[in-house]
């Protein structure tokens, strides 16, 4: 934390005034690592810098990142790690105004367990804003992932999907949709509010894929459906809502052996 190595996680660090505490005014990244090497570390890096921006928040000293995660990996033997990186305003006076004092830097990894081979997902009520201040940033306002996900636990599911105002397919509370029609791979369009997700990218230049905001009603004729995201790399859909899918499809499949073709090539500090 702020170029300090702590020893024990659950030491206190953080201020009770840092306003990533009190407001979640701060933006993060979740990385993957392989035997020690971050997974499109310089991608996940960009998008930092694209969050504080978009949040207002100073640019991120990246080298000052780069320290704190070879500090964090240095000796370290998972077969698999996920490292996050938290930026946050700093403290503040309580309430939503800003202070001045400096930002707050965390990284912190711990073992990631595989994910696993497919997944249920369910789509919840509440929907995206796709003309919000927060809308394809990377923030740790995330108390409205917290309670879809506890509504996809309730039903069964590990993941909730959310259309957006205009009903359009969106996105997952962490990851990123892609779904096959007519045997056309899909996703929705950045412009929908989802995230801009890095594992969503590299699919997108592994794979190929057609860009497009169509209402999430299409997912219901839809002959395969995957997730996309740093701890899932490319995930079948087995299950939504009430609807069983076969997994994976050939699409998903080519995706899959493509990732696992293409991953070793982006990893490592650079």
């Amino acid at each position: 934390m702020n170029g300090r190595l702590l020893d024990d996680a659950s030491e206190p660090a953080v201020a009770v005034s840092d306003h990533g505490v009190t407001v979640g005014d701060g933006v993060f990244e979740a990385i993957k690592v392989l035997e020690g090497l971050p997974f499109a570390l310089q991608l996940h890096l960009d998008r930092l810098v694209r969050s504080a921006d978009g949040l207002g928040l100073p640019t991120p000293d990246l080298d000052a990142v780069r320290r704190g995660i070879s500090a964090v990996l240095d000796g370290t033997s998972w077969p698999m790690a996920r490292l996050r990186v938290t930026y946050t305003a700093g403290p503040a006076p309580l309430g939503s105004g800003r202070g001045y004092g400096e930002p707050t830097l965390i990284v912190v990894a711990d073992e990631l367990p595989p994910s696993a081979p497919d997944v249920a997902v369910v789509t919840v009520p509440w929907p995206r804003n796709e003309r919000g201040a927060l809308a394809g940033l990377k923030t740790t306002s995330y108390a409205e992932n917290v309670v879809a996900l506890a509504e996809a636990k309730r039903r069964g599911a590990t993941e909730a999907i959310f259309a957006n105002l205009a009903g359009h397919l969106c996105e997952g509370t962490g990851s990123n949709v892609f779904y096959v029609v007519d045997g056309e791979l899909r996703t929705p369009t950045l412009a929908s509010g989802c995230l801009a997700g890095v594992t969503r990218a590299l699919v997108l230049e592994w794979c190929g894929g057609v860009e497009v905001d169509e209402p999430i009603e299409v997912v219901d004729a839809a002959s395969e459906i995957f997730l996309a995201s740093t701890t899932r790399d490319v995930q079948p859909v087995s299950r939504w809502d009430d609807r069983l899918l076969d997994v994976p499809g050939p699409l998903t499949r080519a995706a899959q052996e493509a990732w696992s073709a293409n991953e070793g090539s982006l990893l490592g500090m650079g």
